[in-house]
């Protein structure tokens, strides 16, 4: 069972959390939903990559809650959160809106799970909120600079796609084999895309606009972020999958410029680490979270 709760981000814009799990216990005194985990029972927010969305976690919440309190983000512009046409799809707003969930989620301190576009978001909030952080865990995200030709590929591929797919089997045979993106059929990714199409009256469309996608990669690609990295306190896991995006010496780098930082990979998994391998992921992440239970 997925519960939503609306939170609001900065500028007003409101976003949507998920808790996946059993249903909540009702609290007695009337004043809403309480908890449906143990009193003090730490929290744990997750965040979704570019294009992602809080159902993309649901496997691993599900796990967590039975020790956690976890939620997922529909971070702006994806999912069920607002995507205001005129909107700030900044580093700074990315950031702020994690800030604002966990304040008004009562989460803090928290343990941050991201992937991708959204393991930055965490490393910045960790960096500049150490307060609200107790553990941080990075999946598959680079901290170098990506460049130009990056952001030129990726405006590229978003113009490839055969829009709109007549079927959901369509748009899982495009992004799981057809893409030219992809090397082998990964049927993982085409259900990881059909996750984010919604139907349309022509046919099935992104839930997110392309453009709001690029103009929030372009926050971060021309930049480098290991300051960051090495402002971030907390006890911290670089998590890459062998096939994906984070090279193995990167990854190595960014475990040694974190202060307090540990390095974990998963074999047979591309980019989508959790949603590739959930077995696996949750192998390598649980004894990380373990010892931050046992500190």
């Amino acid at each position: 069972m997925a519960r939503r709760i609306d939170v609001t981000g900065t500028g007003g814009v409101r976003l949507a959390a998920w808790e996946f799990g059993d249903p909540p216990k009702t609290d007695p005194a009337g004043s809403g939903p309480a908890r449906d985990v143990p009193d003090g029972s730490p929290g744990v927010l997750l965040l979704h990559g570019l294009m992602g969305r809080a159902s993309h976690w649901a496997s691993t919440a599900r796990w967590l809650s039975g020790r956690y309190r976890a939620v997922a983000l529909d971070q702006r512009g994806h999912g069920r959160s607002d995507k205001p046409p005129q909107g700030s799809f900044t580093r700074d707003a990315y950031v702020e809106d994690a800030e604002a969930a966990l304040e008004q989620l009562g989460l803090a301190p928290v343990v941050l799970i991201g992937h991708a576009m959204g393991a930055l978001t965490a490393w910045q909030l960790a960096a500049k909120r150490p307060d609200l952080v107790r553990g941080l865990i990075i999946c598959d995200m680079r901290a170098s600079a990506l460049g130009a030709a990056s952001q030129r590929e990726w405006d590229q591929w978003f113009k490839s796609w055969p829009l709109p797919f007549a079927t959901l089997a369509d748009v899982r045979k495009w992004f799981g084999e057809d893409d030219p993106w992809v090397e082998r059929p990964n049927p993982a990714r085409g259900e990881f895309y059909a996750e984010v199409m919604a139907e349309s009256p022509d046919g099935w469309r992104p839930v997110f606009d392309p453009e709001q996608m690029l103009r929030s990669r372009e926050t971060w690609v021309y930049d480098a972020h290991w300051e960051e990295l090495a402002q971030v306190r907390c006890p911290a896991l670089v998590v890459r999958g062998l096939d994906g995006e984070l090279g193995r010496a990167e990854a190595q780098e960014m475990v040694r410029v974190l202060p307090r930082g540990q390095y974990a990979e998963v074999a047979d998994a591309g980019h989508l680490v959790h949603y590739d391998q959930p077995e696996a992921w949750r192998a390598a992440i649980e004894p990380f979270l373990d010892a931050l239970s046992a500190d």
